[in-house]
Parts: C-alpha cells; structure tokens; sequence
C-alpha cells in the first residue's frame, strides 16, 4: 500500500490521526527534505529525499512488498504534484490512498479569519500565469507562487498594467512559528521581498464595466478624433467574434473605443491599440482608464512599422492605415495567415481598395453595408439623422 499524504505547512502536529499513523506504519517514506524534516524522531521508517514519481516508482520496485507513505506539501489536491504518482500507480496495479492535508489557501483564510469560498484559486508556481487577466475578471484572486514568481513579481506585472491600486496580502510561512502577514497595494508590495514559502491574495475592487459590446458614444472620451459609431462597433466584434482569450490588434485605433470593447470582450487577452497621432492616443489613455481596459496597451507609431514587435493575432480591426492597407495586411497574414480580419470603410475608394488588397492576398472579400439613423427631437416630432453609412470588409480564407 503506498499512502500520498498532505503536509499542509510541513508541520507534523497539524496531519489528522490517520495520516500520522500511515506514516509510522510505513516500512519507506518519500518526501522533500523539508518535509522529511518535520517528522518526529520515533518515525524509524527508511526514509528517501524523493518527489518524482519515476524516482519513487524505481525504489518501490526495489523494494517490494513494503508499505510506503509519500509526502506532499500543503494539500494533494491543491496543485500538487501527486496525481502524477496516482496514475501511474494505478496503471501498475499497485493500491494507494489518499490523505489530505491543509492547504495554503485554508490557512491564508484561517489567518485573516475570512471565508476563502469566493476567491478565485490560480498557480503561478511553474505554470504560465497572467495576474491581469485573472484580476480583470475575478474580484479576489488568490496565487500560490513559487520559482521564478514571486508576490512581487505578480505585483509588479498588475502595476504596469494600471492596477497598483488593487489591494494585495502575502502570507508567509504559513502555518510555521515565522507566520507573517504582509498588506499593501499591489505597487507598494512590488517593490518588496517575501520569503520563498509565500502565497498572494489580490483584491480588486475596481473590475472593468460588464456590458454586452456596443457601449454608447457618450459613455467615450471624445474630443475632435473620429469615432466608430455604437452601432458599427458592435457590428464589427461580431464580425470579428472574439473570443475571452484573443488576442487582437486595432490599427488605426483613433480615440480607442473599438480598442475597449474589444479589451472588455477578450478580458484573459491582450488588445493592441496602433495610433500615430498624438491627439488620438491621448483619448485611448484616457479611454483605457475610464473603463478600466487594463490588458489593452497603446502602440505609438505608424503601421505597418509599429507592428513588427507585436504578438500574432487571432482578430484584426483595420480602422485606418493612411495609405498603408496592402502593408498592414502582409504584416497580419505574416503573423498569422489564419487571423479574422475586419476593416471599416466609410469612403468609396477605401472600399475598393480594401476588396482588391484582400482578393490580391488569396481572401474572400465580404462586404457588409451599415446605415444607421437615430431620432433627434424637433418640437414634438421626432425626425431621423442618418449617420455617414459605414463598410465592414471581412477576409476569410477560401
């Protein structure tokens, strides 16, 4: 029988009766260092500084016939590394049973004499982690770091976001007589250093507006740049159907409203805002702040230049190119020959332009047509004003 046991903070006092009496009766014991340090010195079991499964199946082929505990810190269910010891062992036919342990996240809660229930539960120990997205669409987000990532550096990578404002606790040596409890905003923690045993809960208490796409002009920052319409927004995320992880560029983004919605529509994504005039990317920070679009960023230049350093993107919104457009859409099929593109057109010439540059590129050019009329009261009538009528081009591959 081979016993995976959670250690919880390393502590032997805080395994339940039942884990305690595994480990004494277990003829092998696994575990890291620290762990098989915290054991008491009537546990005579032959004991191995093992964690990889294929280490610990090796000794028990060595040893058959002995029973063995395997010790895990915090709890096995908990982003532990022991289901990759379970299957394997239940793959050789060789019994094993399970002992939880108590959790990082429990005793973070224990510590501030909170409930945990709500917080949204996230590995940045050896895993890939995006704290912007998490926090941009959970009100609490609690991190287990590790590695490379630190609170620190979780906290430095909100703040360069525009979130250093959101409230962040970090727990040390949890559960251990050097228990420390640290508050701060995420820029203040991010300039300090935690013990390696550490974990991070942030709160946000300024979550971007939720809304279905297609806010109203007035809800916008304005100014004298021209502005996509409400209705043509709307149109052209549909068109592009993004999805809560693209990543997407705006080229052309002029005050940035189609740059929010599409940050709100892709909140665990990037939004690349491209804008080389001054007055525009002023609007698009004000923009980005105003609705809180904290995984959007301004790219300040001219496409097709200013696209070099850009990820791949899965949806382009083509919204100006200054003359550019056979350029800027090498640059997008360069990236990703598969990216949903949608271009908007309000003159004739940059219809044409747009259907002939995507057919030239082996696309099939769809054009939708958008006119829309809004009442404006005249005493007591109400008279339509229509608005310039606007062209979406869609490229598809054929």
């Amino acid at each position: 029988m081979v016993t995976l046991i959670g250690m919880g903070s390393g502590r032997w006092e805080a395994l339940s009766a039942q884990a305690q009496a595994a480990v004494r009766g277990a003829g092998l014991v696994f575990g890291a260092k620290r762990l098989l340090a915290g054991l008491p010195a009537d546990c005579t079991a032959r004991q191995f500084a093992l964690y990889q499964p294929a280490d610990i199946l090796e000794m028990l082929a060595q040893n058959p016939g002995q029973d063995a505990a395997v010790l895990y810190s915090g709890d096995i269910g908990f982003y532990s590394g022991a289901s990759g010891l379970l299957t394997p062992l239940r793959a050789l036919g060789i019994p094993a049973r399970v002992y939880p342990g108590i959790s990082s996240v429990q005793l973070l809660s224990a510590a501030l004499g909170r409930p945990w229930q709500d917080w949204k539960l996230v590995s940045a120990h050896g895993c890939a982690c995006d704290p912007v997205a998490e926090c941009m669409t959970n009100k609490a987000v609690f991190f287990l770091t590790g590695g490379t990532e630190t609170p620190a550096t979780l906290c430095r990578k909100l703040t360069a976001a525009g979130m250093g404002a959101a409230h962040g606790v970090v727990g040390e040596n949890l559960g251990t007589e050097a228990e420390a409890i640290r508050y701060g905003s995420a820029a203040e923690l991010a300039g300090q250093s935690f013990a390696p045993l550490s974990v991070l809960l942030v709160e946000n208490f300024d979550l971007p507006p939720f809304r279905s796409q297609g806010w109203p002009d007035e809800a916008f920052t304005r100014g004298d740049v021209p502005m996509t319409k409400q209705e043509v927004r709307a149109a052209a995320l549909a068109k592009l159907a993004v999805t809560p992880t693209d990543t997407v560029w705006d080229v052309g983004a002029g005050t940035g409203s189609v740059s929010v919605e599409l940050a709100l529509a892709a909140p665990k994504g990037r939004v690349y805002a491209v804008e080389c005039e001054p007055d525009a990317c002023a609007l698009i920070r004000k923009n980005r702040e105003k609705f809180r679009a904290y995984n959007l960023t301004l790219i300040e230049g001219k496409a097709p230049e200013a696209l070099d350093g850009l990820p791949a993107p899965d949806a382009v919104f083509i919204g100006g190119t200054k003359g550019g457009m056979e350029a800027v859409l090498d640059a997008v099929l360069t990236k990703n020959a598969a990216a949903r593109i949608c271009i908007s057109a309000i003159a004739l010439e940059t219809l044409s332009a747009a259907i002939a540059a995507l057919t030239a590129r082996g696309l099939t050019a769809e054009v939708t047509q958008i006119a829309v009329s809004r009442t404006k009261p005249a005493g007591r009538l109400h008279l339509l004003m229509a608005n310039n009528p606007t062209f979406l081009i869609t490229g598809t591959c054929k």
